[in-house]
């Protein structure tokens, strides 16, 4: 029997305070079509989220919240199923344990498998679509149950069809990864070779490349269960070379990562540091003293003081770069 609570508060990692009119859970296929059957007949709005990682709540929710607490993990040589109400980081821990690897860099990461198969996570040069095979997931509009491939995703930075036209349509019920047994570590993102180098380590093994990442992770965000954070809250933006290079020569050192021949990718968080923002707040609402890609609730703001600190920032940025950031975080 699926799990249904009234009048139940919202989970989510920014400490907001908000509830919704229903909120459902489903473990496993059967449920899900419960629910879907249930929503089709139901003229409510309906939300489906996550752990509440990438989620900022401006508001209650007048309708049903769903969340899919479908465990279950297994093997079959590379390919990996797993119960899209899983904690991710968790299955990426039982990936090295089973000699499994192409994960490590998603390492704590927070949010479960479904969540990050529709947000396509990504952390230190590895994106979520790089080992993702297939989706399965309940239609809601007809309560059958559909494989979808990779490709039809249509991962980008960011984003896939489960956040565009696809929005609404599915409960997530598994996701396939394909890892690989051979382990070829991504050590040049960020400050991974720094640390190693620091630590004394010149050839990590997996394990030891997954403590390193959690360690550089634990330094630079905020625990969300002392500091309401979602992580990183805006995208990196990828601009032209003619933009690139403008800027480049208008500010001698600025970091960069290499898209390709036409395309660069600008950290956010420097630029709003650069904007004076890192460590600064509006009200209830501030940006993180170690990181600016972070926005924080200091206690107690609601989501429209987070929204309006954010549009501030966004402001800032494009006043001095003439470049156009976009929250990562879902605002509802």
């Amino acid at each position: 029997m699926i799990n249904k609570k009234i009048a139940a508060a919202i989970p989510n990692t920014f400490g907001i305070d908000a509830r919704c009119s229903r909120y459902v859970e489903y473990a496993d296929v059967a449920e899900a079509r419960e629910v879907a059957a249930m929503l089709r007949g139901s003229h409510e709005p309906f939300l489906v989220i996550g752990g509440g990682s990438n989620l900022l709540l401006t508001r209650d929710f007048q309708g049903t919240v769903v969340r899919s607490a479908i465990m279950g993990i297994s093997y079959d040589d590379v390919r990996v199923t797993c119960g899209s109400g899983m904690e991710m980081d968790l299955v990426i821990a039982q990936c090295i344990e089973h000699g499994l690897y192409g994960a490590e860099n998603l390492s704590l990461i927070p949010g479960d498998v479904g969540a990050c198969a529709v947000q396509n996570i990504g952390a230190y040069g590895v994106e979520a679509k790089d080992i993702i095979e297939c989706v399965r997931a309940v239609d809601i509009a007809t309560g059958e149950l559909h494989e979808l491939a990779n490709r039809d995703c249509q991962y980008g930075y960011r984003q896939s069809r489960f956040k565009q036209e696809w929005q609404g349509r599915y409960l997530i019920t598994e996701v396939v990864f394909r890892l690989s047994r051979e382990y070829r570590p991504h050590l040049d993102y960020g400050h991974i070779r720094a640390e190693l180098q620091r630590q004394g380590i010149g050839n990590p093994d997996a394990q030891q490349l997954r403590n390193v990442i959690i360690g550089i992770r634990q330094s630079k965000l905020p625990d969300w269960k002392v500091t309401g954070n979602a992580g990183s809250f805006f995208m990196n933006p990828v601009v032209d070379r003619e933009k690139y290079e403008a800027l480049a020569a208008q500010y001698p050192g600025m970091p960069h990562y290499y898209i390709d021949e036409q395309h660069e990718k600008i950290p956010a968080g420097w630029m709003i540091e650069q904007c004076g923002w890192k460590g600064r707040s509006l009200g209830r609402a501030g940006v993180y003293a170690k990181q600016a890609l972070i926005l924080v609730n200091l206690g107690g703001a609601t989501g429209a003081e987070i929204v309006t600190l954010c549009d501030t920032i966004r402001q800032d940025v494009q006043q001095k770069f003439g470049i156009d950031i976009h929250p990562e975080v879902n605002i509802v």
